[in-house]
This record gives C-alpha cells, sequence and structure tokens, in this order.
C-alpha cells in the first residue's frame, strides 16, 4: 500500500532532482564541448600523438629511457610530451645551455686576448728581461698568430732576449679536465685539457690538439711516414706501424699514452693506402702554446738566452704590453662550436663566463652563470644537474620540458637570430652549414627546416631545436634517448622531426 508518508518523500525527491539539474544547465559548459574550433584543435594535436606514439613504440626503444617535448614556438604552448619532465643526461645538448649563457652574459661581439709582455726594456737589439705570453683563454689561437708576435719583435729589431720566455695561463684556474671526463676520452680531442694559453692547429679550432697524419712509406716493410701539425717537439711520435704490400688492409691506430705527450702510431697501412689523420690531445698544452712559439722566434732570428729558455709563470701586474692579438667575435666562433659541436669550446666559454662574472676562470664558478641563466629563461633549476660546458659529463641531467621551454624563450632574445644561425641544418651539405646534420634528414620537408643541436654519449642520442610544420606552425622540440646498447638510432629522432615538419594542425 502507498501511504501519505512514501508520497510526501517521493515529491521531495523529485523537487531535489529538478533543483540539480536547474544549476548544472546555468553552468559554463565544459571545454572539450566549448567550441568547434576549440574540438578541432585537441582532435588535431590528438593526431600528432598519435604519430609520436606511433614512432616511440619501435622495438629499439625497449629498454631505454625517453623523453619527448614538443611546443609550439611562440607561444610556448605544450603540444605533446612523453615522460618530459623525466631527467635524462643530454650530452651534447648541453651546449644549448652553455651557449645561450655565454651570449647572455659575453654578449656576441665578445672577444678573446692574447698578450705578450715583457718585464725589460729594449736596449739596441736586445730586450734585456722576460718574454712574457699571457693567454686568456682564446681557442682560437694558431701557429700564424705567434709567427706575427715574433715578427713585431722583430719589426722592432729585436734579435736577442735577455731572459726567459714565460706563458702566464693564470686567467683561468690550473684544472685541466672537467670532473667528470673518462679517462678514456682524455687522449683525443673530444677530451682536450682546458688552458687559459693554448693553441689549435687549424680552422676547426680544437685548442690544445695537434693533428697526426701517417703516410704510406715507398716501400712494403719500412715504417709509414708521420706529420704533425703544428710542428712541435712538445710531442714524440712513436712509430710501430708497418707500411704494407698494395692491397692489404689499413688499420692504423693514433693514441696519445695517458699521462704523457708521447704519441703511439700502431698497425698497418698498404703501400697504395690513404692517409689516416688525427687530432691529438696534448699533456698541458700551455707548454705546447710556448714551444711552437719558440719556434716562431728562431723562425724569424730571435734567440733567447735566458737561464730557464722556456718556462711557466705569471706577468707582473706592471708588465709592458709590446703585441696583442683579438680572436674572432663569439657570434662567429659559434660556427664552429654548435656546428661541429667543439667540446673544447663548451668548456672553454663555462670558465671564461665564471672569470668575468665572478673573477674565477673555474668550471665551478662557470656553471653557476649558465644555471642563473637558464632560471632567468624559465628553466626550472630544481629538476636539472649541470656538471660541464660541453655535454661529455654522463651526469648532466634536464628534462626535455625544460629544454623546450628553454627554446621557446630565448627566441625574446636580441642575440636569437646569431644563436640559431651557429645550430647545424638538416640536409645541408656545406660542412659549416648543416654541421653534424648535414647527413640527416636530406629530403623535403625535413631539409633546411629542421634546424637543431644533435648530442651523442655511449647510450645517449639526443636533438633538440626548431622546426616549422607543413601549415607554417613554429615549433620547439627536445627529444633524449637513454641507456640504449649498440649504436645511435639516430632515426628514431629524424623521424620524429620530419613527423612535425609534415604535420598540420589547420
Amino acid at each position: 500500500m502507498i501511504t501519505k508518508g512514501y508520497i510526501k518523500q517521493l515529491f521531495l525527491f523529485f523537487l531535489l532532482a529538478m533543483v540539480v539539474v536547474i544549476l548544472f544547465a546555468s553552468q559554463e559548459k565544459p571545454f572539450v564541448t566549448a567550441s568547434e574550433d576549440t574540438a578541432e584543435t585537441v582532435n588535431e594535436n590528438d593526431q600528432l600523438a598519435d604519430k609520436l606514439d606511433e614512432i616511440l613504440r619501435h622495438e629499439s626503444l625497449e629498454g631505454t629511457s625517453t623523453s619527448v617535448s614538443v611546443r609550439e614556438a611562440n607561444t610556448g604552448e605544450q603540444l605533446y610530451a612523453r615522460s618530459g619532465d623525466e631527467r635524462l643526461h643530454p650530452a651534447s645538448n648541453m651546449k644549448l645551455l652553455t651557449g645561450a649563457a655565454a651570449m647572455e652574459t659575453l654578449g656576441p661581439d665578445y672577444r678573446f686576448t692574447t698578450e705578450m709582455l715583457t718585464d725589460g726594456n729594449i736596449n739596441g737589439n736586445a730586450l734585456q728581461g722576460n718574454l712574457y705570453l699571457k693567454g686568456k683563454g682564446d681557442p682560437t689561437l694558431m701557429k700564424g698568430d705567434l709567427d706575427q708576435f715574433a715578427k713585431e719583435l722583430k719589426d722592432q729589431g729585436i734579435n736577442v732576449i735577455q731572459g726567459d720566455l714565460v706563458g702566464d695561463d693564470s686567467w683561468y684556474d690550473d684544472v685541466r679536465l672537467s670532473l667528470d671526463l673518462n679517462w678514456s676520452d682524455e687522449p683525443y680531442y673530444t677530451g682536450a685539457q682546458v688552458s687559459a694559453l693554448s693553441l689549435s692547429p687549424n680552422e676547426d679550432y680544437d685548442a690544445g690538439t695537434v693533428i697526426v697524419e701517417v703516410y704510406p712509406a715507398d716501400k712494403a716493410g719500412s715504417k709509414p711516414d708521420v706529420s704533425v701539425t703544428p710542428a712541435t717537439d712538445y710531442v714524440t711520435i712513436v712509430n710501430e706501424a708497418k707500411t704494407v704490400p698494395a692491397g692489404e688492409k689499413k688499420d692504423i691506430s693514433i693514441e696519445r699514452q695517458h699521462g704523457t705527450n708521447d704519441i703511439l702510431i700502431e698497425g698497418t697501412i698498404p703501400v697504395d693506402g690513404t692517409r689516416s689523420r688525427s687530432w691529438v690531445s696534448v699533456w698541458e698544452p700551455t707548454g705546447y702554446a710556448l714551444d711552437v712559439f719558440k719556434k716562431s722566434l728562431e723562425e724569424n732570428g730571435i734567440k733567447l738566452t735566458g737561464n730557464s729558455d722556456v718556462t711557466k709563470g705569471v706577468a707582473p701586474k706592471d708588465a709592458t704590453v709590446l703585441a696583442s692579438r683579438k680572436s674572432m667575435t663569439l657570434e662567429e666562433l659559434f660556427i664552429p662550436f654548435m656546428k661541429l659541436s667543439n667540446n673544447g669550446h663548451g668548456e672553454i666559454l663555462a670558465k671564461e663566463m665564471g672569470k668575468v662574472v665572478h673573477g674565477e676562470g673555474s668550471w665551478d664558478k662557470g656553471i653557476d652563470v649558465i644555471e642563473d641563466v637558464a632560471a632567468d629563461l624559465g628553466v626550472d633549476r630544481d629538476t636539472i644537474l649541470l656538471r660541464d660546458g660541453s655535454g661529455m659529463s654522463h651526469k648532466n641531467m634536464i628534462p626535455s620540458n625544460e629544454l623546450t621551454k628553454f627554446l621557446a624563450a630565448v627566441q625574446d632574445k636580441s642575440w636569437f637570430p646569431a644563436f640559431e644561425h651557429s645550430l647545424p641544418v638538416a640536409g645541408a651539405p656545406e660542412r659549416l652549414v648543416g654541421g653534424t646534420l648535414r647527413y640527416r634528414m636530406t629530403s623535403s620537408p625535413a631539409q633546411d627546416n629542421v634546424v637543431a643541436k644533435t648530442g651523442s654519449l655511449t647510450g645517449v642520442s639526443t636533438l633538440s631545436g626548431y622546426v616549422t610544420s607543413q601549415d607554417g606552425t613554429e615549433l620547439v622540440f627536445s627529444i633524449m634517448l637513454n641507456n640504449y646498447l649498440g649504436n645511435s638510432d639516430t632515426s628514431i629522432e629524424d623521424s620524429i622531426a620530419t613527423t612535425l615538419a609534415k604535420h598540420e594542425f589547420q
């Protein structure tokens, strides 16, 4: 039987339901049904996500750590992220942060200086006192520049230096290698020692290295011919290689022995074989620069008569500057730095920023500057760990979301055009245009469109930069692959970047 009380409860429930319906109807519609335009935008982002997710399901990524982030360049809006907040090793993508910090603190017109000084006087054809070569970090100093210094002395009528040739590298501290550099990397140009006074063998400006070339001898059984550029007695060639008959295998190893300047050459090179060439780092580059400068003096007929002949020290504050040399601008240096991913430049810039900003040319002070600039550009300093300027450290850590945030923010800087111009360009065949991307993404729409910094270490491969989509939407992206085995699978990165270039948002 239906009682009056039951009918009353039913009526009250009906009234309450009506109130809820009226209140809900009075609210704004939820985001997902706001408008056709919004729905289309969400759908387009979903389509992009589907494409990128499919690429990232590739079997080669099984067991790896992967972080991918994509943003709209002008607004910084997040368009896609896969583990975007996961901290991974950036490898040479670290140079993006170092480079931006250098542009911000030093400026694109900044130049390094090298000075030739004396604490003595010129008397007739003699310089009575020590001759100092003072380095201030210039990675572009070459043999020709030291020849010019010697010529300027000769032009002043100086034939004799009655004192020592002294190398002053006190502009930076005396720590030669970054904290986490692998022992196995140290003999090669990628892990060259950093000194405020150093020398580069050619226009790639790999400071602190010599170029060693091995050519076959005229007949089998003889030792190969070896040349060193620039010519220097600072390194010793230990030639244990052998020239073999024509057609046999070439297998030449060129490696400096740790802790020494003995460069060991081993293996075989056929009579009809092509040269083998390697950029080899030197141990203590200050002495290397001094040895080559001494040769320049001798070649110009200038004799040293000091007790120690060549030594290391600090020029007195009141020493007279006899000549000085300015490097190219930072904007110009950024071409070999970024295009060729020059590790030495990254470490030198870190120390230079420490010297200029904090008065100490050390990695610690330089990294402080890099972190400060990164934070000013929106990077969350509480989620990054920076240990060097080049990215050689396996302890550097940064999420891809922070890198894309940074890449979007730097576009507002006055120096951004120079910064962007220094990045490798996909598929551009010229070495100092395409750089480390010149053999990658060599067809449309990625070719000449993707502008990005590469990165590679054992188990690490990265690519971060800029691309314009098919409909003209400017994008920033960061792809970080860590903990893979075997060779770097850059095809995943190229596929993602090409997908972004092909995508249409409208």
